[in-house]
């Protein structure tokens, strides 16, 4: 079966930087829905369309094509007083960016300091040109379960 719209692709991934490192090999094959429901990245789904099981691709993705550029605006310094105690580098907090309290970024803690607690909202990759190369394991019809929550569900994806 061809990757086409509404089919469930599952393929195993390595992502790495420009130059070359790894950052991330996937350990299980992961699965996602085909045909626009941002269960991969665009230019990725663009590139696996028409494939077939076995098959490779690997994608150039610049900021834009994956996390996005780097905002010097989501980086705040806050006091120390407006986060719990136990606060500490490293964690995450979750907080409205905007009028619309729906508008939440995750911003993630990166230095603690003289009374100040610096947190930044960027991807950890955002900003930077990536290659994701992935193998095609599987291929299979949506249910229709599936195309309405615009999700896979069973083994590796969404219950």
């Amino acid at each position: 079966m061809q990757i086409a719209a509404n089919t469930v692709v599952t393929l195993t991934f390595e992502l790495y930087r420009a130059d070359g490192e790894l950052i991330e090999r996937s350990e299980e094959p992961v699965s996602y829905l085909h045909g626009g429901y941002d269960g991969i990245f665009p230019k990725v789904e663009q590139e696996l369309t028409a494939k077939n099981v076995g098959d490779q691709c690997s994608v150039g993705l610049e900021p834009e094509d994956a996390f996005g550029d780097y905002d010097s605006e989501l980086v705040r310094v806050e006091a120390v007083e407006r986060f719990p105690s136990e606060v500490t580098v490293g964690m995450q907090f979750e907080a409205a960016v905007g009028k619309d309290p729906t508008d939440t970024v995750v911003f993630t803690v990166t230095d603690i300091a003289e009374g100040k607690v610096v947190v930044d909202g960027n991807h950890p990759l955002a900003g930077e040109r990536l290659r994701f190369d992935c193998t095609v394991t599987e291929v299979r019809s949506a249910t229709a379960e599936e195309i309405s929550h615009g999700h896979v569900h069973g083994a590796h994806g969404h219950h």
